[in-house]
Formats: structure tokens, sequence, C-alpha cells
């Protein structure tokens, strides 16, 4: 993995997508496999080291979002409940590299339209999730999130806002530990079928850390990261092309 070309601007570029993404409650995987798709990553690579550093930095972005009191447990079960199985499904099936591209390519829509604020409004009249919505909704996105290696935030998010099934903050605390189980979730199911996580992928989980504490601290209080989030939109949206068309 460390072989890669330009291996040195990734490590550079990875804690600030880390930092990114934790400051609004999410892992990063979708931001991690943008990266290592534009670096020429090797496909069988690229799902469990996302899901590993998930695991490490939603995390501690569910830390901090916990320790200021935006956390929903109710909110959080009902999504979890279909979700986990789900995700350890979608992590024991290997789908063919051109497939996962164009399924990836999808997903990284969703990431770009939450970094431009497309889905950032709140209401002030927030509904309860019925059990049937929150089997289905998390049922869904927890399998893609096996599948691909993510963890589902990026999704679920705009989901709760639009829906108006909670604030701006509680659904940033609800997705940090959602992405949480369902990263665990769908590497335990990778791990099932043999897959092994490369001696490197733990020194990526340290270099994310860095970005993932600063932005989960940050981003849990106050923070305007509004043209680093255009940037970064800028660079997922150069990723999804190039799944696209190679």
């Amino acid at each position: 993995m460390l072989q890669t070309e330009n291996i040195y601007i990734f490590l550079i570029i990875l804690p600030v997508v880390s930092f990114l993404y934790s400051s609004v409650g999410h892992g990063g995987a979708s931001g991690y496999l943008a990266l290592m798709a534009l670096f020429s990553f090797a496909p069988e690579s690229m799902k469990p080291t996302a899901l590993l550093l998930n695991l490490f930095v939603a995390g501690i972005s569910f830390y901090y979002y916990y320790k200021e009191g935006h956390f929903n447990k109710k909110l959080f079960i009902s999504f979890a409940m279909a979700s986990i199985p789900l995700a350890f499904i979608g992590g024991m099936i290997e789908v063919d590299a051109s497939i996962y591209k164009k399924i990836l390519a999808v997903l990284l829509i969703f990431a770009i339209l939450k970094m431009l604020n497309v889905f950032g409004k709140e209401s002030t009249s927030i509904k309860d999730v019925k059990l049937w919505q929150g089997l289905l909704v998390g049922g869904i996105i927890g399998f893609f999130s096996g599948l691909i290696g993510i963890g589902g935030g990026i999704i679920l998010t705009p989901i709760i806002l639009l829906l108006h099934w909670g604030n701006m903050k509680e659904a940033a605390a609800v997705s940090a530990l959602f992405i949480w189980v369902n990263s665990a979730s769908g590497l335990i199911g990778q791990f099932s079928i043999g897959v092994t996580l490369e001696k490197a992928s733990f020194l990526l989980v340290a270099i994310a850390l860095i970005g993932g504490i600063l932005g989960g601290y940050y981003g849990s209080k106050k923070i305007n990261n509004q043209n680093l989030q255009y940037i970064l939109a800028f660079v997922l949206l150069i990723a999804c092309a190039k799944l696209f068309f190679t």
C-alpha cells in the first residue's frame, strides 16, 4: 500500500479529510475511498482499510458529540437493529471491481451533496421514527455499508434531516455511532471470508486520527469550515468522475 505513487501527498490529505468528516459526525470512509481511488490503490485493499479507518475516526467523533449531550439513543436503535446484521452480510459479499467502482461513485454523490450543505437545513418540528421506517432505512444503508466499505452516515444524516427525525447535532451523533457499528459489522464480515488487513493500514489509522480528534472536538462545539468543505466536495467530484470512467 505504501508503495503507491505519490503516497506522501495521500498521507498529507488524509488527516484533512478525517477532520472534515469527523467535524460533522462521520467516519470519512467515502472520502478515504475517494482518495484511494484517486491514488490508484488496489481495490481489494480499499474496502477493509476504509472500514478500519471508520472505526477509529467515527468512534472519536461519537465520543465528543455524546459528551456534549447530542446523542439520541432511541433514534439510533431504530436504525441499528437492521443495519448491523445486514452490514455483516454486505461485508461477506465480494463485488466485481468495475461494479464496485460504479456503486461507490453513486454513493459519493451523497457525500458531495452533504459537503455542499444541500441537506444542511434543520427543522424546528421533529417527528418520531416509526419502527418499520427505522428498520427499512437502517437495513438498506447497512447492507450497502458492508458491501462498499462505508459506515453509511453520509446517507443516514441527510435522511434524518430531510424527514425531520432529528436536528443537525443529533443527526451527527447518531450517524457517528451508526457508522461505528456498521463498520465493525462489515469488517467482521470481511474477516469471515478470509480478508486480511495490511500492516500499513494501521499507519493510516494513526494519521487519520490526528484530523479525527480535532474535527470531532471542534465540530461538536462550533466550527465554520465551509471553504474546506467546498474543496473536499471538489476532490470527491474528481474521484467520482474517475470511478465512473475507469
